[in-house]
């Protein structure tokens, strides 16, 4: 692994960091979150048209970029900085992905130039509460999440006309905006029951207008604003099977290299707001005075710091180190950065309300969004205890398997 970082590669951070600290401070936020997409749809443009963030890690002959997950995580981890509202995580780190490693020729032609260009954006729906699990992040993802032919989840009927849905999903990321959903449903009954992916071709606007006949989509409120979340609800709903109907198709091996790369990426993303919330505190400690001095300037206020430095390091040399490691092919190296990063996400944000004194507690301080990131991301993606039991049960470290070196 080389450590250091190309000059494409410094481009990308600096240009994203300098038009994020114009456009997306803590007041936009709050603005573009109250908005009906849940996000600034022009800075999205920018981001999509003019920097080509959404096609940042796909082929150029699909309208990428032709970078990898390094340069994607690289990205994310400055909108983390400013928790930037953005379907970027939706569509190009779970959707895009399955569509490039499932999806039929003619699938990938027709829609990922159009997601690179922003023009349509994705959503990965599965049912129920389930989306760490699908993604493989903690637990075996083989499971029958998707229904197992059962009341609840998703359904899928094979038609005359194709393929119909029928059911719920939960904590959908963007749904309720997305112009193109990817469903995972369970079909075949239990004789030959399998999970399978399917793609609604929403016509949907950015403003909620439109839609598929039989989509019920329902923004939820959640308790970070800035990760907007939809219920998806479908009844006899049109849908294209995703890639060719071939039974040796392995959608949980896909679902699961995909929860792998969105680890990495998510774990530079939490990196990021981890460094700016302690940038933050350090700044206000320097400037706040109690007994005659900066409060900074206290031996206690001095270690709690310098502890939330390291854990901070930490975690972003995991995260890096997991970005290149998917790039280059090795597994189940996310979850571990994932749950480092959301570790030392929480555990800054909370010491940065603590920090702040009075003031850091009411719900109107910037400290609290990122408060709110962590608890929700490890609401959505965690929690910690589970990614790190699901890693060390891969590596069959306490099996009495094989000891991993």
């Amino acid at each position: 692994m080389d450590a250091t970082f190309t000059a494409e590669q410094e481009e990308i951070r600096r240009t994203l960091r300098e038009l994020l600290l114009k456009r997306c401070g803590p007041e936009e936020v709050r603005t573009a979150v109250q908005s009906e997409g849940g996000y600034d749809s022009a800075l999205w443009d920018t981001l999509a048209q003019q920097l080509g963030l959404p096609g940042l890690a796909f082929p150029e002959a699909y309208g990428g970029v032709g970078c990898s997950v390094t340069e994607l995580a690289l990205a994310s981890e400055e909108l983390g900085r400013s928790l930037a509202p953005s379907p970027l995580l939706a569509t190009a780190v779970l959707g895009a992905p399955l569509l490039l490693a499932l999806g039929s020729e003619d699938q990938r032609a027709a829609l990922l130039p159009r997601i690179a260009s922003g023009e349509v954006t994705a959503a990965l729906a599965v049912p129920g509460a389930s989306l760490t699990t699908a993604l493989g992040l903690t637990g075996d993802n083989r499971g029958d999440w998707a229904g197992g032919g059962r009341a609840g989840g998703v359904q899928a009927r094979r038609t005359d006309g194709g393929w119909r849905l029928y059911g719920q999903a939960d904590q959908v990321l963007d749904g309720h905006s997305a112009g193109l959903l990817l469903v995972a449903a369970h079909t075949g009954g239990f004789a030959r029951s399998r999970t399978l992916l399917f793609l609604v071709r929403d016509s949907l606007g950015r403003d909620g207008s439109g839609g598929s006949a039989g989509v019920t989509r329902v923004r939820l409120t959640s308790l970070d604003e800035t990760r907007s979340q939809a219920r998806i609800q479908l009844r006899h709903v049109e849908a294209e099977l995703l890639g060719e109907e071939d039974e040796t198709s392995d959608v949980a091996g896909a679902l699961a290299s995909v929860g792998d790369s969105a680890a990495a990426v998510l774990a530079s993303e939490a990196v990021g707001a981890a460094d700016r919330v302690l940038e933050r505190t350090v700044e206000y400690v320097k400037q706040r005075e109690q007994f005659g001095r900066a409060i900074g300037s206290f031996q206690a206020v001095k270690h709690r710091l310098a502890d939330l430095y390291v854990q901070v390091q930490a975690a972003r040399s995991a995260a890096y180190y997991a970005a290149w490691a998917t790039g280059a092919g090795e597994e189940r190296v996310g979850g571990l950065a994932l749950a480092q990063a959301l570790e030392a996400l929480r555990i800054t944000s909370s010491e940065a309300v603590q920090l702040h004194g009075g003031i850091g507690f009411t719900w109107e301080h910037e400290a609290h969004l990122y408060f709110k990131r962590a608890a929700g991301d490890e609401l959505l993606f965690g929690p910690v205890h589970r990614l790190r039991e699901h890693a060390a049960d891969a590596a069959r470290l306490f099996g009495g398997g094989e000891v991993a070196v």
